[in-house]
């Protein structure tokens, strides 16, 4: 099962006061992790389409 997408910050959420971490931060982070998720998930969908042609 894969996760949703993260969804990006509101404008309210961030006061621009250079937090550690920035909301915007945790959202690079999440995006990355999701975006890597996703690429795998294509891999795998891809080589099971492969194996069963085979």
């Amino acid at each position: 099962m894969t996760r949703e997408k993260p969804t990006t910050p509101a404008d309210y959420e961030c006061c621009e006061s250079e937090c550690s971490p920035c909301v915007w931060d945790t959202y690079y982070e999440e995006l990355n992790a999701w975006n890597a998720e996703q690429k795998a998930a294509k891999q795998a969908a891809a080589a099971n389409t492969a194996e069963k042609e085979a």
